[in-house]
């Protein structure tokens, strides 16, 4: 028994695409959703560890340098901490889509594209902590739903035909 009759997918002689070397479109793309999951990871990381002094500097407090007597930026603080989960998880949506696409499955070209969207609107959010980052960040956001309906794109993830060089 071959190893990969367990998974109902016969040998690899009877896979065309097995061996087969991602397309460039295709690698730049999970390139770039690995580069999105990272900054995003590191921002949802951030948001979790430093969240009074997020919440102190959002909801515009004067004075961070003791923002525990104040119960309303523990309140403020509690949401940036759930605000930094969700980060955290479209991070690592994100970053397990593009670490999948050498399984060619046409799912993990719609949730690239997906994700893509699902990017843009942290745009708003990064912006008002960091402007210049928000200013920049639906730039690769929209390049990655952009990247992802490319026709060597489709091509890879659509299993039945071989490869573009």
């Amino acid at each position: 028994m071959e190893p990969h009759d367990a998974y109902g997918g016969g040998s690899a002689a009877g896979r065309p695409w097995e061996g087969a070397r991602m397309p460039r479109p295709v690698r730049r793309l999970r390139m770039l959703l690995m580069l999105l999951g990272g900054v995003q990871a590191v921002v949802g990381v951030w948001l979790v560890t430093d969240s009074m002094a997020v919440a102190a500097a959002v909801w515009g407090e004067e004075d961070a340098s003791a923002p525990c007597c104040r119960p309303e930026v523990e309140e403020r603080a509690g949401q940036v901490v759930c605000g930094g989960l969700v980060v955290l998880a479209v991070a690592a949506w994100g970053v397990v889509t593009a670490l999948k696409f050498p399984l060619r499955l046409r799912r993990l070209r719609v949730a690239a594209c997906a994700y893509g969207w699902v990017a843009v609107p942290f745009a708003l959010v990064v912006y008002r902590v960091e402007p210049l980052l928000g200013l920049a960040w639906p730039v690769p956001a929209v390049l990655a739903v952009v990247w992802a309906r490319r026709p060597e794109c489709a091509a890879w993830f659509d299993r039945r035909t071989a490869p573009v060089p």
